[in-house]
């Protein structure tokens, strides 16, 4: 079966002769390329009592490789499974209109900042005003940039505890159905994302067809279009358990735009790929592209450097979270944990996840004893690099 390392490598000269990558994008391409690879090295142990030999090929860790996201993906659901409340918990998405993609994708940065500060603040806000819960809520916020198609598809998926702290130290539970009116949130949400948006505007940098709105009159027509149209909130029902809270973090948190097993080949500079058509009732349906632009559409969900995808607010914010957050955990009931934890290292994980431990010789069970580290082989650098 073809993975996402094989199509970079079949298609990198085509697709780089088409697109000319940015340095950022290079960075990425090369990672997944080499990931697991003699190019980056290896450490080789050796079985004390059978002799049997295994090699280990070094991973590329980055954030946009599909092979390297297991271990943080863990590691970062341990930390999550401390900050549980014995409370239901509602799943929100928030979705600019289509009509924004172009000026998104021309400035990433600015515009996923818009879109995580106009959400958060969007149900902190209907949270705490007295007609719904008065009180400050906490939630969990992950970036989403791609639909199932790899289409640019910016959204925010937003996990939120079912009720809030009130001012004096109380919990008070939201309805057990809904968190917010939904039409509510589209409409408070649809006013600060583009109180935002005008505020940022002399930040922003337009190309090609999104040209126009370098006009101000342009943009102010545009801006007045988007207010008058409903901005749509989906809100999923309540999950059934704590759980169920982390099975489903744990399916989005560290997901990148296609995982191998949605590949299904890669033939006559064709690559094929499942997909679910929400549209068409959620249906499983094969897409065909051309190798460049399937990795043209993977590409263009690079983010950009050192952005924070994943983040916390309210009392599950890092400045609340030692005190409100403990508090919150007392009055639901909930189980008290530490809230300090050192990451999994690789044994942990192996032995926690797959009850496997890697310093045991597979063959005969003996201990595995370090021998060498092979450095990275030399191997003919990629444009851009």
């Amino acid at each position: 079966m073809k993975q996402l390392q094989d199509i970079f490598r079949e298609y990198v000269r085509d697709y780089a002769a088409k697109y000319h990558p940015s340095p950022r994008q290079w960075k990425v391409i090369n990672a997944v390329m080499r990931c697991r690879t003699g190019q980056l090295g290896a450490h080789t142990d050796v079985c004390e009592e059978c002799g049997a030999v295994e090699i280990s090929y070094n991973s590329c860790n980055n954030r946009h490789c599909n092979q390297c996201q297991t271990i943080k993906k863990e590691t970062w659901l341990a930390a999550r499974k401390e900050e549980l409340l014995e409370t239901g918990y509602f799943h929100t998405v928030f979705t600019i209109p289509a009509e924004l993609n172009g000026i998104t994708a021309q400035n990433k940065k600015i515009m996923y900042n818009i879109l995580f500060k106009a959400s958060s603040e969007t149900v902190l806000t209907l949270c705490a005003d007295k007609k719904y819960l008065n009180g400050q809520a906490g939630m969990t916020a992950v970036l989403h940039t791609w639909g199932q198609n790899l289409h640019f598809h910016p959204h925010i998926h937003q996990i939120v505890p079912g009720g809030v702290l009130t001012h004096d130290d109380k919990w008070r539970r939201s309805g057990e159905k809904y968190l917010l009116p939904v039409k509510v949130l589209g409409k408070v949400f649809r006013g600060k994302f583009l109180y935002y948006l005008k505020k940022s505007y002399s930040e922003l940098r337009f190309f090609g067809e999104e040209k126009e709105y370098e006009n101000e009159t342009c943009f102010q027509n545009l801006t007045d279009r988007l207010y008058r149209t409903n901005w749509v909130v989906y809100s999923k029902a309540p999950f059934k358990s704590a759980g169920h809270v982390l099975e489903y973090l744990g399916r989005y948190t560290h997901r990148v735009a296609i995982s191998n097993n949605r590949i299904l080949s890669s033939e006559n500079e064709k690559v094929s790929f499942k997909w679910r058509d929400y549209k068409d009732g959620n249906k499983q349906k094969v897409m065909e592209l051309p190798g460049v632009e399937f990795m043209r559409r993977v590409l263009t969900h690079i983010l950009p450097d050192r952005f924070v995808k994943i983040r916390h607010y309210g009392f599950l914010s890092n400045a609340c979270k030692k005190k409100r957050l403990r508090l919150a955990q007392k009055l639901t009931g909930s189980r008290l944990m530490p809230l300090v934890r050192e990451k999994l290292t690789v044994r942990e994980f192996m032995m926690s996840k797959f009850n496997i431990d890697i310093t045991k010789c597979r063959h005969c069970g003996g201990n595995l004893i370090g021998k060498a580290t092979c450095p990275s082989r030399a191997s003919p650098p990629e444009a851009g690099n």
